[in-house]
């Protein structure tokens, strides 16, 4: 295997890492003997199937070997992933999952829509499942599609657990095919996951081998000119930021898996020549965004989130984890690799679709890694000495390497008190003011905003026919200016057809959110009654991450009221995609114009992004919203929704 060019800066140990065909162990030395499952283990890569009403899951401990060294992991019925569960829409299905670990566990039904008794987060929907106990989990299917499941309880959701959840419809499917296989994609590290954390937060960029290095330097030089690089390398300095931090975690800890199995191991899915394959992508890392391709074959995505949606060909999709999206494929050839490198481009998974066992087919290099841009960022987060420079076009600061910033922050104190009156005005008058030039505005990006914070909960529904343009008004609450928010976006993009930090002209047709569209409109037609603005914050010294600059810890529960329709604003105030999962209720997505799109249970919100969606508040109790990265999530970008 040739070795990709960028990873050539990393430890020889962590490039050979996760050659080994990977797989739960079998007959190993008697000290670990004891915390095998007594379930019997499965080789890795042939995921078991159950299928019917019933099913009985056992979550244990058991030793797994990726990368050469014996570790363990938490396993359901001793396979990882878990065994496929098959069910059918409109059954209702019995689960009874029993813990033999040593600490409690829980099993959330993830995208599934159930009572919220159901749906498996301890201190929300229930307690969890003790040590020793069993747990029956019981609901109704109201839906068909891919979906998935796992841990919801600590880290044991990165240690291994968690399978794939397929429903079939009712009726006859609509998608056509003649053979399916399900591809859980998901990552592995060796070390203590608790480990890990513990490294981002005394280091947030602890596992990133992309920094910009003096190479990168010289090349910005002989570009742009001395002058242009080093005032580059001066504007990220300042903003103690790195335009490589693309994601938490690299192959430096990381093993990359498909189906349970490391790259070497190439699970295999077979086909017949003329066959019409089904691929069912679930992302079940704990970390990583994956771009999902197969050299010489198109995708025609048909489904997206467990919904159907209209067909659409492309040559790649990046997916983080907690989505899911289905393709078909039409394969001719021998062999053919499903090639899944990560974001940062630092790894990848693999298998192949073959027709018969032991083919294999190139793998690709890894694309060479693309750096966040000031497009990325804004150039309109409010930073320090940068505070007046929300809207300048940066490509002009070239002369400004020596100048003195420090005169620009004269408006950061500027009192706002007066506007506190503004609560009730008719704000219809403002829709004519979408294409307004703000530049004149670019000295206010440092101001004093804490005293709006009573306009956070304002009623906008009299906004009538400009609900969704005036939602682009930025709004941040008086929490993010503290410790935990290193950043804020204050003019976002509100583009859903950009496919992203690294997928941008790469000479292949990619998936974005703008091509997604779920047949037959919204499910429910009503308009929004209310709106509520949510700004997805961080600091990445610090490794915290929170919804307007408050973690979960501090929070107080969202409240929806049963049966109403509302409007939700996610405003990315970070320089990282965050897949945003809602439990309970449907994320009706909409185009920058209010024009219904489709259907999602895990919205990814990319760096400096503003989208919106509908939810109707149809499933009473309380309810978790969080980014789908465990660390973010464990980190405090988490809230409670409660419907009452």
């Amino acid at each position: 295997m040739t070795q990709p060019k960028n990873t050539l800066n990393l430890p020889r140990r962590r490039f050979v890492q996760g050659l080994a065909a990977g797989g739960v162990v079998l007959g190993l030395a008697p000290m670990l003997a004891s915390a095998r499952s007594p379930v019997p283990a499965t080789v890795t890569g042939h995921v078991p199937t159950l299928t019917g009403t019933e099913f009985d899951l056992v979550i244990d401990e058991t030793p797994v070997n990726f990368t050469g060294k014996a570790r363990m992991a938490t396993t359901i019925n001793g396979s990882i992933p878990g065994p496929t569960l098959r069910m059918r829409e409109g059954d209702t299905v019995t689960i009874r999952v029993t813990n033999r670990l040593k600490e409690p566990t829980s099993i959330h039904w993830h995208g599934i829509i159930l009572p919220f008794e159901m749906d498996g987060v301890p201190g929300i929907s229930f307690a969890g499942i003790p040590p020793g106990e069993t747990f029956t989990y019981r609901y109704t299917l109201e839906q068909s599609g891919s979906y998935w499941y796992h841990s919801h309880s600590g880290m044991q959701e990165l240690t291994g657990m968690y399978g794939a959840l397929i429903v079939d419809p009712a009726d006859a499917d609509s998608i056509k095919a003649d053979r399916e296989h399900v591809v859980v994609l998901s990552d592995w590290t060796d070390e203590n996951p608790m480990r890990v954390f513990g490294k981002l937060k005394n280091q947030g960029d602890y596992y990133n081998f992309n920094q910009p290095t003096v190479a990168d330097f010289f090349r910005d030089m002989a570009s742009g000119g001395v002058g242009a690089a080093l005032e580059k390398r001066q504007m990220w300095n300042e903003m103690r930021m790195s335009p490589s931090d693309l994601a938490d975690l690299s192959s430096e800890t990381l093993t990359y898996l498909m189906n349970g199995t490391t790259p070497a191991g190439n699970w295999t899915g077979l086909f017949k020549p003329g066959e019409r394959v089904r691929l069912r992508f679930v992302n079940g890392a704990g970390n990583t965004f994956y771009d999902v391709r197969i050299p010489g074959l198109k995708l025609t995505v048909v489904q997206a989130d467990g919904v159907n949606v209209e067909p659409v060909e492309v040559d790649e999709f990046r997916f983080g984890p907690g989505e899911t999206y289905d393709v078909l494929v039409e394969p001719t050839a021998e062999a053919y690799t499903l090639f899944a490198q990560a974001m940062d481009r630092t790894g990848y998974a693999r298998g192949t679709l073959a027709t018969r066992e032991g083919l294999s087919a190139a793998v690709p290099p890894l694309d060479e890694p693309q750096a966040l841009t000031m497009a990325d960022m804004m150039g309109s987060m409010d930073h320090g000495a940068m505070n007046g420079m929300a809207g300048m076009d940066h490509g002009a600061m070239n002369g400004m390497a020596g100048m003195d910033h420090g005169a620009m922050n004269g408006m950061a104190g500027m009192d706002h008190g007066a506007m506190n009156g503004m609560a009730g005005m008719d704000h219809g008058a403002m829709n004519g003011m979408a294409g307004m030039d703000h530049s004149a505005m670019n000295g206010m990006a440092g101001m004093d905003h804490s005293a709006m914070n009573g306009m956070a909960g304002m009623d906008h529904s009299a906004m009538a026919g400009g609900l969704a343009a005036a939602s682009k008004a930025v709004r941040h609450a008086r929490t993010e200016y503290g410790p935990s928010v290193d950043m804020r976006v204050d003019m976002p993009r509100t583009n859903l057809d950009d496919p992203g930090v690294g997928l941008r002209n790469n000479g292949r047709r990619v998936l974005t959110l703008a091509d997604l569209r779920t047949p037959g409109g919204p499910m429910d037609p009503r308009p929004p009654e209310r709106e509520i603005e949510l700004h997805l914050t961080g600091n990445m010294e610090r490794y915290t991450w929170s919804f307007d600059g408050v973690e979960f810890g501090g929070s107080t529960p969202i409240h929806l009221n049963y049966g109403e329709r509302v409007r939700v604003i996610l405003h990315n105030d970070t320089m990282m995609t965050h897949p945003m999962h809602l439990h309970g209720m449907w994320s009706e997505l909409e185009s920058p114009d209010g024009e219904f799109l489709c259907r999602r249970h895990t919205i990814p919100v990319q760096p400096a992004q503003r989208i919106s969606f509908l939810v109707t508040a149809d499933a009473l109790g309380r309810w978790a919203w969080h980014c789908h990265l465990m660390f973010h999530m464990d980190a405090g970008m988490f809230r409670m929704v409660v419907v009452s």
